[in-house]
């Protein structure tokens, strides 16, 4: 796994690739984290990095035993596409 950390100055956990930075914007509420964007800079885009990126993510908040919320159409369709692996985390 890559390393992913969380930017608290922005709110969101990044992860560089290549040297640029893939990230999700996110907010916690009552023990839910809501993932309100995931951005791949146009140089990543169609190499898999926001799906490796959010592979990356949800393993931190497996870990972290969070509940997850997908506001971001990519992150609702991914989690829709890996269901089996992380339905638990989602609410």
């Amino acid at each position: 796994m890559a390393d992913i950390e969380f930017n608290a100055l922005d709110g969101r956990y990044e992860k560089d690739v290549d040297g640029h930075i893939v990230y999700a914007d996110i907010r916690k509420k009552d023990g839910v984290v809501y993932i309100d964007y995931v951005y791949a800079p146009p140089a990543l885009r169609g190499q898999g990095a926001a799906g490796e990126f959010m592979r990356d993510l949800m393993d931190v908040f497996l870990r972290e035993q969070c509940k997850v919320k997908p506001l971001c159409g990519y992150a609702a369709s991914w989690l829709r596409k890996h269901e089996n692996e992380y339905a638990e985390l989602v609410v």
